[in-house]
């Protein structure tokens, strides 16, 4: 397997690029694998896996945890989890703070959870036992919303950091989904950053959303808005030396062309002006 140097700058590892990655090592410095892609007991996924960790640090994402849900938690899915990590031994393992279903069925979709102090305690127990199976801290994401509760009894900010003091996880800062909600809701991303304990985040996301205007909606189909990359500036000082990672979902461009992406990340991390990269690629 790759060394696990200190992580910088990746990519979300996505199948249309497996062969570039491959014929470029060390392209990026990092790759983050969506972890529900390869809890398979052999075939195409889990070949490409082992041969790209063979060339790169990888981290491990999933969408399917469902740790904010009523339904118990998931045990054999969290087994085929830690089998995972340890066949390729990630540099962390993250997933959502969200819920994904209920009654067994799975809405295939991020719902936002209540923001209270009775979803605190559901959730610091479920933290808990999801740590002990796979025998390591989590990094836990915030996700785009798009409605609030009535029973709110706190702000998102204020509710990850209690959480994640409480359940002693660790956060997947996500730049563009902070933004993303500050638009759709009316407060200041920058109220959210102040609040999230510099200690925990482990990692933060970036990706491109769409805007209808009167909202935003995280699609992650399009290159890092300069508004996100504004708001990153603020993060990169606020969280230093914090591996940085881009999503691409759909519209997935060619490798050479997240990799120039990327590269605006790494020079506004190092404090350098970026908006002659920022235009040239909008063009």
């Amino acid at each position: 397997m790759a060394p696990t140097p200190k992580p910088a700058f990746g990519l979300g590892m996505r199948p249309v690029h497996y062969p570039a990655l491959l014929e470029n090592p060390g392209c990026v410095d990092w790759l983050e694998a969506l972890s529900d892609n390869y809890l398979v007991p052999g075939g195409k996924p889990l070949y490409y896996l082992d041969k790209l960790r063979a060339d790169y640090p990888m981290a491990m994402h999933g969408v399917a945890l469902d740790i904010g849900g009523t339904d118990a938690l998931d045990e054999s899915y969290l087994r085929s989890l830690r089998a995972l990590a340890d066949r390729i031994q990630p540099m962390w393992i993250s997933d959502h703070l969200c819920w994904n279903g209920v009654d067994g069925v799975n809405l295939h979709d991020l719902m936002p959870l209540p923001y209270t102090e009775e979803a605190l305690r559901h959730l610091v127990g479920r933290i808990s036992r999801t740590q002990e199976v796979l025998g390591q801290q989590i990094l836990i994401e915030n996700v785009s919303s798009y409605l609030s509760y009535a029973a709110d009894e706190m702000t998102e900010w204020e509710f990850i950091a209690t959480l994640a003091k409480q359940a002693d996880c660790l956060i997947l800062l996500d730049v563009n989904n902070v933004y993303v909600s500050s638009r759709n809701h009316g407060f200041d991303p920058l109220d959210y950053l102040r609040a999230i304990p510099a200690a925990r985040v482990r990692q933060m996301h970036l990706a491109g959303h769409s805007d209808h205007g009167d909202y935003l909606v995280d699609t992650h189909d399009a290159p890092v808005a300069d508004a996100v990359w504004s708001l990153y500036g603020h993060a990169a000082r606020m969280f230093p030396g914090v591996a940085t990672m881009i999503e691409r979902d759909d519209h997935i461009p060619p490798l050479e062309e997240l990799v120039a992406e990327l590269q605006i990340a790494r020079d506004i991390a190092a404090g350098n002006s970026v908006h002659s990269q920022v235009e040239e690629l909008a063009a």
